[in-house]
């Protein structure tokens, strides 16, 4: 199966998904994808704001509703809720805003600010703001990146496969070096 049938097959779903569950890889993945062709650069923004927004919303809710035995649950999260504590006494509006791009809180943040007490509607206008924004950079540097990688490589088309999933190994990676990082208690 080539790139061409996976991203007819599963492009926008895999965006959603992948914004859904905080992944960034895959809205680069999305913005690449765009630039070959195969998917459209505002679809693949607003199914990747859609999943963005709806994700820290269920984790919000999340919080507001039973935030206490999820992190009791999962210790790694419950070790950064001091810290996401900190920042939203000082810097609420744009914590929301900015929590999707800060490494390791992307998950606990939205369930820490749900019990907090901050109003939903509050919550919904800031984490939309914050959705919008991480939609178009990240997309748009998967778009970027194609642009790069047609004007370094004459003959992309032959690559993009490769390219597509060194970019996927390298996130993964990326992600699991940072998480036994949190394990080990580095910072």
């Amino acid at each position: 199966m080539n790139l061409q049938s996976l991203v007819e097959s599963y492009g926008y779903a895999a965006v959603f998904v992948g914004s859904l569950l905080e992944g960034e890889t895959v809205v680069i993945m999305g913005g690449l994808a765009a630039h070959a062709g195969y998917l459209e650069l505002p679809w693949v923004i607003a199914v990747a704001f859609s999943g963005g927004f709806l994700g820290d919303q269920i984790y919000f809710y999340l919080g507001r509703w039973h935030g206490d035995k999820v992190l009791a649950r999962f210790p790694t999260l419950g070790a950064k809720r001091a810290r996401v504590q900190d920042m939203l006494r000082s810097y609420d509006a744009a914590l929301i805003v900015v929590i999707r791009f800060l490494y390791g809180l992307r998950t606990v943040g939205p369930i820490v600010i749900g019990m907090s007490g901050i109003a939903p509607p509050r919550f919904a206008a800031y984490n939309s703001a914050g959705a919008a924004v991480w939609a178009v950079l990240i997309g748009g540097l998967g778009y970027a990146f194609g642009q790069t990688l047609e004007l370094l490589l004459a003959d992309a088309e032959r690559y993009e496969l490769m390219v597509l999933l060194a970019v996927a190994a390298a996130g993964v990676v990326w992600h699991l070096v940072h998480r036994w990082r949190g394990r080990r208690g580095e910072p």
